[in-house]
C-alpha cells in the first residue's frame, strides 16, 4: 500500500496545481494546511520543508531509494509525480520536451503575471493607504492577455497545452486561467481557450483539487490583518 504523501496547502491558484495533480495521480495524501494570512508559511517547521517560505510543498515518505524527500515549488513538485508514476508527462521525448517548455511557460509567465494583475487590480487599491495604480493595473493587464492569447492559439490547434494529451502542464495553468475575470480578461476573442478551460474543469480530479478547502478562499481585500504578512515582505 502507498504510503500517504504529506501535502503542505492552502487554497490558491498556485496550492491548487498540486491538490488537483494528487488527484489525477489517484494518490493518497495527509492535508497539512499553511494559512498564509496567519504566517504560517514563516513557521521554522514549514521553512524546513520550503525554504522560500512559499506553499505548496509536499513530503513523499516513499521517495528516490525508498527514503523520505521534501520538495517545494509546484513545478518541481508535479514533475517529480510525473517522473516517478511515469503519467502526464508525455510518452515520446518530444512529447517530454512540449510538456516541459509550456509548464515553464506557466512557471515563468502565466503564474507571476496573473498574480501581480491581481495584486495590483484587486489588492493594492484596498490597501491601506490605498495604492491604486494605472501604470501597474495597465501592465499586468495587458500581458495576461498577450499570455492568454498565446495560449489560445496554442489550443486552437491542440486540444491540450502541448498536444492532444492531458498533462501536468494543463494541470499547472488550469487554476490561474480559471480566475481570469479577476484578472480583467475577456474569453470572447478566445474561444479556444474558453473550450479547453471548460473541459479540463469538468475533469473530476480538477474538481476535487480546486474544491479542497474551497470553504477557506476569503476576499483578502477585506482581510487587512494579513496584508503586512502577504503584500509588504521584506528580504
Amino acid at each position: 500500500m502507498t504510503a500517504p504523501i504529506e501535502l503542505y496547502f492552502w487554497p490558491t491558484p498556485n496550492g491548487w496545481k498540486v491538490s488537483i495533480a494528487l488527484h489525477e495521480f489517484d494518490l493518497p495524501y495527509n492535508l497539512n494546511l499553511v494559512n498564509i494570512g496567519a504566517g504560517d508559511q514563516f513557521k521554522p517547521e514549514f521553512l524546513a520543508i520550503s525554504p522560500n517560505n512559499r506553499m505548496p510543498a509536499i513530503i513523499d515518505p516513499d521517495g528516490p531509494d525508498g527514503a523520505p524527500i521534501p520538495i517545494f515549488e509546484s513545478g518541481a513538485i508535479l514533475q517529480y509525480l510525473a517522473r516517478k508514476h511515469g503519467r502526464f508527462c508525455g510518452e515520446t521525448e518530444r512529447e517530454r520536451i512540449a510538456v516541459d517548455q509550456w509548464l515553464m511557460w506557466q512557471m515563468g509567465g502565466v503564474g507571476p503575471m496573473a498574480g501581480q494583475a491581481h495584486h495590483f487590480l484587486k489588492y493594492a487599491p484596498a490597501m491601506d493607504p490605498p495604492n491604486d495604480l494605472p501604470y501597474a493595473k495597465d501592465r499586468y493587464r495587458n500581458e495576461v492577455a498577450r499570455l492568454y492569447r498565446v495560449l489560445d492559439t496554442q489550443l486552437s490547434d491542440n486540444r491540450y497545452v502541448a498536444g492532444d494529451f492531458y498533462s501536468i502542464a494543463d494541470m499547472s495553468l488550469w487554476g490561474w486561467v480559471s480566475l481570469w475575470e479577476g484578472q480583467q480578461q475577456t474569453l470572447d476573442d478566445k474561444p479556444h481557450l474558453a473550450r479547453w478551460l471548460a473541459e479540463v474543469g469538468d475533469r473530476p480530479a480538477v474538481q476535487a483539487g480546486r474544491a479542497l478547502r474551497a470553504d477557506l478562499r476569503g476576499d483578502l481585500r477585506k482581510q487587512t490583518a494579513s496584508h503586512d504578512l502577504l503584500f509588504r515582505q521584506k528580504g
